[in-house]
């Protein structure tokens, strides 16, 4: 290596290994140590438990079913049911400046249901599901 080279290498090493260091700025001085930063727990979805319970003669063969819905901050969350054997999944959103809501889901047969519901509470409310061969049923949501 020649002489060019060396020099600016050298200055080079100098300069890393020199931030790999802490000094004490005067002899005696305390370390004093600063908590970790405290940070505020991500939101989490609220988890509203459902009831539906037939109100048409279509929805008396499925008797009472439940179903979940899952709200997140923004007003966006799932939805979920089981209903005659199959799985209904999907979505469910709710306007934060009201309390009305709207959830749909589909099972793998291309069934789907469609659910209107207002929160009377943060934790109850109440509404109308109706399934697309024409069951209908009365939603009941509390804790």
């Amino acid at each position: 290596m020649t002489a060019f080279f060396r020099q600016p290498a050298l200055l080079l090493l100098c300069a890393a290994l020199s931030g790999c260091y802490v000094v004490p700025a005067a002899p005696g001085s305390r370390v004093v140590s600063v908590p970790p930063a405290q940070y505020a727990p991500s939101a989490q979805a609220a988890v509203l438990q459902a009831k539906l319970y037939p109100s048409n003669p279509a929805a008396q063969r499925y008797g009472a079913v439940h179903a979940q819905v899952r709200i997140g901050q923004g007003g966006h969350g799932a939805f979920t049911a089981q209903i005659g054997g199959e799985t209904f999944n999907g979505d469910a959103t709710r306007d934060g400046r009201s309390q009305q809501g709207r959830a749909n889901g589909a099972a793998a047969s291309g069934r789907y249901i469609t659910c209107d519901y207002r929160m009377n509470s943060a934790q109850v409310g109440q509404g109308n599901c109706r399934l697309s061969d024409g069951a209908a049923f009365s939603m009941h949501i509390a804790p």
